[in-house]
């Protein structure tokens, strides 16, 4: 509340000094809340604690901007570039924070592939250039929303693969409800956002290039989603068919008896 009141009433130089110490503050966070984990969890691998903090982090990124997008307002898809608001800001800034620091333990681990530096590269950019235009800032937060709420089904597939769950029935429910939900929010809903973002005359010409980048990053990774859902579906139809096996075998073995 004290930042919102602050925003309000300092002058925009004294806004962006503000917004940069938030900014590092915000990654200050992130990155203690990390070695904090590692500290309590040692005996848990460092992917493991990065896990729990993105998973954190889109638990909150999905909270805050559904109440943007949903109760604060404006409507994302009615009013694009329009001026950031206070609590727009904020949520860009915490979100800033973790990006950055998820990048660097990514390099610095080499974890990740190209797609998903490039990814955390665009989302990186295009908050700086939201919160350094002062508007769109609404936009921003529905990409975060739309590209935050698969996430957490994410992050529990990751983490039932650790703990020996994924093959059970918890694990089917984990992948195809992150499929529909990636293929709703990604590729429908993000689609319909962008076409209002591109026929609207008031967000900047940049700012609808990097929607295009993220649009055009959604569909790279449904790609890899089509590769797992081909895989997977093959392994239940195989699965199935060996059960069918089974039953028949043991069903002939009676008749024999």
């Amino acid at each position: 509340m004290l930042f919102l009141f602050l925003f309000l009433i300092l002058s925009s130089e004294t806004k962006m000094t503000l917004l940069v110490v938030c900014a590092l503050l915000s990654l200050s966070c992130w990155v203690t809340f990390y070695l904090i984990l590692c500290n309590v969890n040692g005996s848990k691998s460092y992917e493991w604690n990065c896990r729990l903090v993105t998973l954190v982090h889109g638990i909150l990124a999905v909270c805050i901007t559904a109440y943007i997008g949903y109760v604060d307002g404006p409507w994302p898809f009615t009013h694009p570039g329009t001026k950031n608001t206070p609590l727009q800001i904020s949520a860009m800034v915490v979100s800033l924070g973790y990006f950055v620091f998820d990048m660097a333990w990514c390099l610095y681990f080499r974890t990740e592939g190209a797609v998903m530096l490039v990814h955390h590269t665009v989302s990186i950019l295009g908050i700086l250039l939201t919160l350094w235009l002062g508007e769109s800032g609404i936009e921003s937060c529905a990409v975060l929303f739309g590209s935050e709420i698969t996430n957490p089904l994410l992050q529990a597939r990751w983490f039932l693969k650790e703990t020996g769950h994924y093959a059970t029935l918890l694990g089917d429910i984990v992948d195809v409800v992150f499929v529909l939900l990636f293929v709703v929010m990604r590729v429908f809903v993000g689609g319909t956002m962008l076409y209002c973002e591109l026929i609207s005359p008031r967000p900047r010409f940049f700012i609808k290039c990097g929607g295009v980048a993220m649009y055009a990053l959604s569909w790279v990774f449904m790609v890899d989603i089509v590769r797992f859902v081909k895989r997977k579906s093959k392994g239940w139809c195989e699965q199935q068919r060996g059960h069918q096996n089974t039953v028949a075998a043991n069903g002939h073995e009676g008749k024999k008896d």
